[in-house]
């Protein structure tokens, strides 16, 4: 059961909507609380007919925060995923136009710059930014294994040499995800995301392997740490232990406290009918 007790905060809740499953969770959580949602145009990938809400383009920021202000929100969610735009072709109002230089100019540091560059515009609006870690406490594991089954002395192995590998490539706002079997590392998160890096090892020659017995690496997923945790925490569901499953993996490793894991209860049957664990730990410890 989701724990939203964090989201009934003074003032109305504004749900900046990209795409995935999150957004509707948050959404679906704080119903009670009548979420004002921006849909943005072309990431948004869920329907959200059923609450006060509004299409918008990403560079209509005018546009959104008079929306959110006219909606009576004080506290402002970002959640899902966004890519980055192309600028050339990107729908902007007067103020989106007016940020576009900075947002350009972010863009070449990274995409968290971005991230804290729009963040800052609504932070300068007067909204209160909070994430979807706050909104929805029990979606952040702590520290223990989730589920039946426990990584070996060879797979603890693996998960620190991933974190090690994930922290490095996210500290070069690379991203935010590796994957290590035997100590090789065989795919490490770009711009394309945890799914499609999931298919690369899948596809990769000499499978790893199919059903408990002959699983073996670890997907690793943590924040980067540049990373505006109000905004693009690491977040797994369903769909990533099937992709990790079809992969021939034998678990997921998160950070405790700062991952989101969407449909507890169904991920942890999915691990325990593959054979495959679920960790949270904190980065540096061994076990």
């Amino acid at each position: 059961m989701i724990d939203s007790t964090n989201s009934t905060g003074s003032g109305r809740l504004g749900l900046i909507a990209g795409g995935g499953t999150l957004p509707a969770v948050i959404a679906n959580a704080v119903a009670e609380t009548k979420p004002f949602v921006i849909r943005l145009n072309g990431f948004a990938d869920h329907d959200y007919s059923a609450y006060d809400m509004i299409n918008m383009s990403v560079g209509e920021i005018g546009t959104i925060i008079k929306s959110l202000k006219s909606a009576h929100c004080t506290r402002v969610c970002f959640a899902g995923y966004v890519t980055r735009p192309n600028f050339k072709d990107l729908k902007v109002d007067a103020h989106g136009l007016g940020f576009l230089p900075k947002a350009i100019a972010a863009a070449r540091e990274g995409d968290d710059a971005i991230l804290r560059a729009v963040i800052g515009e609504f932070e300068k609006a007067g909204f209160e930014i909070i994430g979807p870690d706050v909104v929805l406490a029990g979606l952040a594991p702590r520290a223990g294994v989730l589920g039946a089954h426990s990584p070996s002395s060879e797979q603890l192995a693996d998960i620190s040499k991933a974190f090690e590998v994930a922290e490095k490539i996210g500290a070069m706002d690379i991203g935010q995800g590796a994957v290590v079997a035997g100590g090789l590392v065989l795919a490490v998160e770009a711009q394309e995301g945890t799914d499609l890096m999931l298919d690369r090892v899948a596809a990769l020659p000499d499978h790893l392997g199919e059903g408990a017995d002959d699983r073996k690496g670890v997907l690793a997923k943590i924040p980067k740490p540049i990373q505006e945790l109000r905004v693009d925490l690491p977040t797994i569901g369903p769909e990533t232990v099937r992709r990790c499953r079809d992969a021939g993996l034998a678990g997921i490793a998160l950070q405790a406290d700062r991952a989101l894991i969407l449909e507890r209860e169904l991920v942890i049957k999915l691990l325990d009918d593959a054979g495959m664990f679920l960790i949270a730990r904190d980065v540096g410890t061994d076990g």
